[in-house]
């Protein structure tokens, strides 16, 4: 009877094991007149891949088949990457909201501006850094999350903390005539001629303390080059209509923002704006501060 031969195979198997993403943490002035300092939802973060120990090689050229196709089993896809939500060159609110987030934890120290610009991307790239996360400098659904678990939801003035907000509609007192034609609701001022919108601006006003008189006045005096006697500070482009009370460029609004206030005076940012306006009104003009 022949001796039977007996053949010894070696089967190699390959593994693949997926744990979850890191878990996501959670971190929550006087102005150039005297000023008094008044002071959505993302997909869920896909899971890490993790490579398990490399699989054994029998010494025949092909590789044997993994547990899963031995046995009919269909593979897990790969998860897709992280959808990308804004990018350098976006413009926007929601861009906003992304701003005063990353001002929130001190990644960004502009005011919101609604563009997303080199600075936006500069903050994005350090938090997702910092996280972690892969550095694209665009702000996709899993950093966008984390972002959401960290902060609270901005205001509204916290979203045009320097001012870009669109004025509301006009006072009916300022639709006759040359009129300044200030908002105290959208913090803008108008200036208007015969009913029509020449040019607008953001403002801000005094404190709780110092408010911004509220009435139909006239402008009485025009002063280029003003400082204040009673708080030895700047008031360039002043424009005086109730006592002491001026529309006047502010330094420190333009630094600052809606951070601070004034002792009452009509405050504007943009230094270009109120140099055509300072040129174009005339002592005599309307001035209605409304809500």
């Amino acid at each position: 009877m022949a001796a039977a031969a007996v053949a010894a195979m070696a089967v190699a198997v390959a593994g693949c094991s997926v744990e979850p993403g890191s878990e996501p943490a959670w971190t929550g002035a006087t102005g150039d007149d005297g000023n008094a300092a008044p002071r959505a939802s993302a997909a869920p973060a896909p899971a890490d891949a993790a490579s398990a120990a490399p699989a054994t090689r029998s010494p025949a050229p092909s590789r044997s088949p993994s547990p899963s196709a031995s046995s009919g089993e269909t593979a897990s896809p790969s998860p897709a990457p992280a959808k990308v939500l804004w990018k350098p060159g976006d413009e926007g609110r929601d861009v906003r909201e992304l701003q005063a987030r990353l001002r929130q934890i001190a990644w960004l120290f502009q005011g919101p501006t609604g563009v997303y610009d080199k600075a936006t991307e500069k903050a994005v790239e350090g938090f997702q850094d910092k996280r972690g996360l892969p550095r694209t400098g665009r702000m996709d659904s899993v950093s966008w999350q984390r972002l959401l678990d960290m902060t609270v939801e901005p205001g509204q003035w916290d979203l045009f903390l320097m001012g870009g907000q669109e004025p509301g509609l006009p006072d009916a007192r300022c639709l006759k005539g040359r009129v300044l034609c200030v908002d105290k609701t959208t913090r803008t001022l108008r200036w208007m001629v015969d009913g029509k919108t020449v040019s607008h601006m953001a403002v801000r006003f005094g404190s709780v303390a110092t408010p911004t008189r509220e009435g139909e006045f006239t402008v009485y005096w025009k002063s280029r080059h003003h400082v204040s006697t009673l708080y030895d500070s700047p008031m360039p482009y002043a424009m005086f209509f109730s006592g002491g009370q001026a529309v006047h460029y502010s330094p420190d609004f333009a630094a600052r923002g809606y951070a601070g206030a004034s002792h009452g005076c009509v405050n504007v940012r943009d230094e270009r704006l109120i140099a055509q306006l300072f040129a174009a009104v005339r002592e005599g003009d309307k001035v209605v501060v409304h809500r």
